[in-house]
Order: structure tokens, then C-alpha cells, then sequence
């Protein structure tokens, strides 16, 4: 009996470190993320700063032809340091903002076990556990050319939400990203409503965080981004002939308040 009672004394022991683990380390990526963010705020000033001094630098240099060969010269030089410069800024904003989308990689085992059995049993949908990431695939979860989501997807966007309203999700949000391939928008009653591909992948996001509202998700848990045709997953076919694998909604699980 005393065995026993020790072995229910570890167990609980064992859960209680686990549960306040994974606290710290939603935690821990809040931090982190707060950081970061607060560093892509900074370059951003920066940038601006360097944008600024660059057109300065690009009037002296068009005011100084006539000038010595030396001047004229130097403004090249620093001219060409500073777009340097900005260019390399660019990317680390970039690069620093997609790992913020990304979120806290990896989820804890029991909500990742859910949303593979959740994949496995859906067609249009497939899920990267390294990424904490579920990917709709557009042509099958949107009529073509538009923003509206077929009967069949709003099925397994419903059976996502109840994932998410789940005990193992509590503690996460999702942040819905659309993405088209780079097929210009030819029908006029289209462009109407969908101007460019940057808005159709937009609306396209919009019209899943709809769905994933109207099954009781709080929208506070809820966000959008929309890339148009501008991070294609595979190679689009020349000629703007475009490419479905492109055609996606991807929604990421990542720590509440990322």
C-alpha cells in the first residue's frame, strides 16, 4: 500500500514539474518574442534613418558633378556602403519577422499527436510538426478565384476549432497566412473583389478566420497575414503560369499572446 502511495506521490510530482515546464518555456517565448520584436522595431528606425541619409547623399552626388573627380568619388563610395547597409537591414527585418510568424516551432506531443490524426484524415490538409504548422491547400478549400470557402473545408476548419477549443490548446493562438501563386487575376468581376493576388490570399485568410469565429474561437486568438504570390513554396511554371502547390492557407498553433 505505502508502494503505492509513493508511486501516485511521484506521478503527481512528475506532472506538476511537466505542466509548469512548458508554462516557462510559453513563458520564456513570450520573452523572447518581445525582444525580438522590440529589435525589428529599432532596425525599422534605423532603416528609415539610412533611407533619409541615402537621399541626401544622392542630391550632394547629383549637386557635385562638375566637381573634382575626388568628391564626386567619395559620394559614390558612401553611397554604395550605405545601400549596403539598408539592403542587409531589409533581409534581418525580414528574416526576423518570419521567425515571429513562425512561432514557438515544435508544440507539446499531445497537441501535435491531435492535429496529425487531424491531418491524416483529411485530404486538403497536411501538417508540419517541426513547424507547428497546418497547410490547407487552396484548390480544394476555395472556390476558384475566390474567397469562398467550400462546404467540405469548413467541415475540417470546424474539426481544427474543436481541436483548438481543446484542454491541450488553451494556452495557444493561430495565426492564418494565405498565399496564391503568381497567375495574374483575369476575370473583371474578380479583380472587383480581389484586385491583386495579395488581396485574394488576404481575403482568403479573412474568410477561415470567419469560419474558425462563427465555432466559437475567440477572435482575441485570431490573426491574418496575406503574402499574395510573394513566399511560393514550390518554383511557379514560366511565364506567370503559376503553380498549385503555391495555392495554400497555412495556419499557425503558436504560444498565446506571440
Amino acid at each position: 500500500m505505502r508502494t503505492v502511495k509513493l508511486s501516485i506521490i511521484f506521478l503527481l510530482g512528475i506532472s506538476f514539474l511537466l505542466l509548469n515546464g512548458c508554462g516557462a518555456g510559453l513563458q520564456d517565448l513570450r520573452i523572447q518574442n518581445n525582444t525580438q520584436r522590440e529589435r525589428i522595431a529599432e532596425l525599422e528606425s534605423e532603416l528609415g534613418t539610412g533611407i533619409l541619409q541615402l537621399d541626401q547623399l544622392k542630391r550632394k552626388l547629383a549637386a557635385a558633378y562638375g566637381s573634382s573627380s575626388v568628391e564626386i568619388q567619395t559620394l559614390q563610395q558612401e553611397i554604395a556602403a550605405l545601400e549596403e547597409d539598408i539592403a542587409k537591414k531589409k533581409g534581418l527585418i525580414a528574416s526576423m519577422q518570419e521567425r515571429l510568424l513562425l512561432g514557438g516551432g515544435s508544440l507539446p506531443v499531445e497537441l501535435s499527436t491531435l492535429l496529425e490524426d487531424f491531418a491524416s484524415k483529411h485530404d486538403i490538409v497536411t501538417y508540419d510538426s517541426s513547424r507547428g504548422m497546418i497547410k490547407f491547400k487552396s484548390d480544394l478549400t476555395f472556390e476558384k478565384g475566390s474567397d469562398k470557402v467550400q462546404s467540405s473545408a469548413i467541415q475540417a476548419i470546424k474539426l481544427l476549432c474543436g481541436i483548438l477549443s481543446s484542454e491541450e490548446a488553451k494556452d495557444f493562438d493561430a495565426i492564418i497566412a494565405g498565399h496564391t501563386d503568381d497567375m495574374r487575376i483575369g476575370q473583371a468581376a474578380t479583380r472587383a473583389k480581389h484586385p491583386t493576388n495579395w488581396h485574394l490570399s488576404a481575403h482568403r485568410a479573412i474568410a477561415v478566420l470567419n469560419v474558425m469565429t462563427g465555432s466559437k474561437i475567440d477572435p482575441k486568438r485570431l490573426s491574418i497575414r496575406g503574402f499574395g504570390e510573394y513566399r511560393p513554396f514550390a518554383a511557379n511554371l514560366p511565364g506567370k503560369k503559376g503553380n498549385p502547390q503555391n495555392r495554400r492557407v497555412e495556419i499557425y498553433i503558436v504560444a498565446k499572446g506571440v
